[in-house]
């Protein structure tokens, strides 16, 4: 499973281990002071920052903040029109168009125990009808989430968190990668049929998915690294896996391309890099991948 899913923290916070680790120190190789990398989940709440061990330190100490993308470039009106135009159908098609018959048979099913509606209701028409099968996929999960987690605010997410306060104390905040880039990844990179397997294969493996969801929010809430990695890896061994080419898109050519750029970004300013948890484990991980060029990674406690 390479998609980040979330549940409720507070069970899990009370819980962290002494050797919970979700920010890390990189030094040496050249460079003055040292930077930090965060690893987040991209729907925690902001709150939880105060809960990663030097987090705010580290961030009282950089001179700026990168994140995957710059937030605010996201939520500007062009980027919110952009991620909008996006997660819709091409040439005014709907889902009724190219799913099946028994394929819209389980979206429906699916809806209804969900929202109490399916797309048979005209406003559940106008709003998800016209939607990819990624971005049908993306948001029935969120409403999932929000039906776990009472007070969920979309507004007061983690990764937004650190940026925000780099804004509030004056320093800059830039990003690895582009809005474009980020829409193609998350929304446009696969094909049609590729997007409908993968949203059929949601709706086939619901109990496996909400397994999925609680073992990988046990994991980062519990800062355990190790377990993020298990879990994200995790294959059920059919076409519902994440194929190596998505893997590569979606996780691995992205962390060598980030750690690519590393090096000028530290050299200029020290830098904090807040990013999702799950490019940082593994030996393709971006922690391994920044020793590999040399740098010093240290755990902060």
């Amino acid at each position: 499973m390479k998609r980040i899913f979330l549940t409720s923290v507070l069970a899990i916070v009370a819980i962290v281990g002494v050797n919970a680790q979700l920010l890390y120190k990189i030094s040496g190789n050249g460079i003055g002071k040292p930077s930090y990398i965060v690893g987040t989940y991209h729907l925690a709440p902001a709150s939880f920052a105060d809960s990663i061990p030097g987090a705010r330190e580290a961030l009282d100490a950089v001179e700026q903040v990168c994140g995957e993308v710059d937030m605010a470039e996201m939520q500007s009106m062009d980027g919110v029109q952009k991620v909008m135009a996006a997660m819709m159908l091409p040439d005014g098609k709907s889902l009724s168009d190219i799913l099946t018959e028994e394929e819209l048979g389980k979206l429906n099913a699916f809806m209804k125990g969900l929202l109490g509606a399916d797309l048979d209701n005209p406003m559940i028409n106008a709003q998800l009808g016209k939607m990819t099968p990624t971005a049908i996929s993306t948001q029935l999960q969120m409403v999932q989430y929000m039906k776990m987690t009472p007070g969920f605010n979309p507004a007061a997410m983690i990764d937004s968190y650190f940026q925000n306060e780099a804004k509030k104390a004056g320093k800059p905040v830039i990003g690895f990668e582009t809005v474009d880039f980020q829409i193609s990844v998350l929304y446009t990179g696969s094909s049609i049929e590729r997007q409908k397997e993968q949203l059929i294969c949601m709706l086939d493996n619901q109990e496996y998915n909400m397994m999925i969801m609680k073992n990988l929010t046990d994991a980062y809430f519990s800062q355990n690294m190790d377990k993020i990695h298990e879990v994200t890896e995790e294959k059920l061994g059919n076409a519902c896996d994440s194929t190596p080419e998505e893997d590569e898109a979606l996780i691995y050519g992205r962390n060598a391309d980030w750690v690519v750029k590393i090096p000028a970004i530290v050299s200029e300013k020290s830098t904090m890099f807040v990013v999702g948890a799950a490019h940082l484990p593994g030996e393709r991980g971006v922690l391994e991948l920044l020793k590999k060029a040399g740098y010093s990674v240290e755990a902060v406690k």
